[in-house]
């Protein structure tokens, strides 16, 4: 649905009568959503551990990141950055563009997303399925000036997702992702989780989550896992302050070559470094073991599932825990999902399938 009508100025010439309407198209696409489904994967009974994945490819974009375009236009809308002639511009991986390009086309606005060229086929085609247009360029690492410089030059405004994401987002409410976690667990055999598993993109899922569970005094830890790569993790640690690695992520949508301003390393209760090989195993492992088809990304959060569980058993606590499903494994069909791309990228998930499939067999963590 474009937004229609003539334009009412208000006292300061901004385009007050469109942006109330573009709030409130947005607002109604919210309200008409059911909340994203938790499921419950099963594990040995006698552990007493329950698991659930939030899987937040049932969004209308696909992915987790359809909760970030929203908040990123409302911001972008109340903030009167986006008016009724703004063309859209985001420095993406993929999964945010894709949302972002939907909401653009929801609102009648032109959408640009600059991202690598090592981008998913299938990624492009949904950006371009919404009406939005890809500029690709070679090294991940120009995505940020290259956006600002297209958002510059065509009457544009340039999301920065990763400047945004922590800020654009009500962390102590407002059905944010964790108030909906915590709504779905409440007759649940254990309603507060032990462990909360997210990956870090922009940072911003960590960001609202770590100070959500603060605000709301839970005793519930936040668990962020990183990809190979990925400055986030040794910025955590303190090493260099996050020096840029000046390496992509190979993990489509989290792990970025620098500390981005959204990552907010003080909420999170410990972090993990991932292999890549091990975020594609457990991707795989998840759709034989549960019948889920995910992406890589998925899979980076259930190694760092089984690690606390691994932890939890070992500690003879009961208890319960989450992670979120973000996206789905259609969009990698001819990469984290082709045989012959990951003999290419030299990863090899097997050894890691064989350490996830030992540890549900015997309780212990041996990688």
């Amino acid at each position: 649905m474009t937004i229609k009508g003539n334009p009412g100025k208000g006292s300061s010439g901004t385009d007050r009568g469109w942006a109330d309407r573009a709030i409130r198209t947005i607002t109604a696409e919210n309200n008409r959503s059911a909340d994203t489904h938790l499921y419950s994967v099963p594990l040995p009974e006698h552990w007493g551990i329950e698991l659930y994945l939030k899987d937040e490819s049932r969004h209308r974009s696909g992915s987790l990141k359809h909760r970030l375009a929203r908040s990123l236009f409302l911001f972008g809308l109340v903030n009167g950055w986006i008016r009724e002639d703004t063309t859209i511009v985001e420095a993406s991986s993929g999964s945010t563009a894709v949302s972002e390009a939907y909401f653009a086309q929801l609102l009648g606005l032109p959408f640009v997303a600059v991202m690598a060229r090592t981008t998913s086929p299938e990624k492009i085609a949904l950006i371009e399925q919404f009406g939005g247009s890809c500029l690709l360029v070679e090294n991940a690492s120009d995505v940020y000036a290259v956006a600002e410089e297209t958002a510059a030059t065509c009457n544009g405004h340039y999301m920065d997702q990763f400047t945004y994401a922590e800020r654009a987002t009500d962390w102590r409410g407002n059905n944010n992702i964790a108030e909906s976690i915590f709504g779905q667990l409440s007759l649940e055999p254990h309603p507060v989780p032990d462990w909360i598993v997210v990956g870090a993109g922009t940072g911003g899922t960590s960001a609202t989550i770590g100070r959500y569970l603060r605000y709301h005094s839970h005793p519930t830890r936040l668990l962020v896992v990183d990809p190979e790569n990925s400055a986030f993790y040794p910025g955590w640690l303190g090493e260099a302050a996050g020096k840029p690695t000046g390496l992509p992520s190979r993990i489509e949508g989290i792990g970025r070559a620098r500390m981005e301003p959204s990552f907010i390393p003080t909420v999170i209760d410990r972090m993990v470094q991932v292999p890549d090989a091990a975020s594609i195993a457990a991707m795989r492992h998840l759709h034989s073991y549960a019948g889920l088809h995910a992406g890589p990304s998925t899979g980076t959060n259930l190694w760092g599932v089984w690690q606390a569980i691994a932890g939890m058993l070992a500690e003879g606590r009961r208890g319960s825990i989450v992670s979120l499903m973000c996206d789905g494994g259609e969009r990698y069909a001819g990469t984290y999902w082709n045989r012959e791309w990951l003999a290419a990228q030299r990863l090899d998930p097997a050894p890691y399938e064989a350490v996830i499939a030992r540890f549900l067999d015997t309780g212990e963590w041996t990688a």
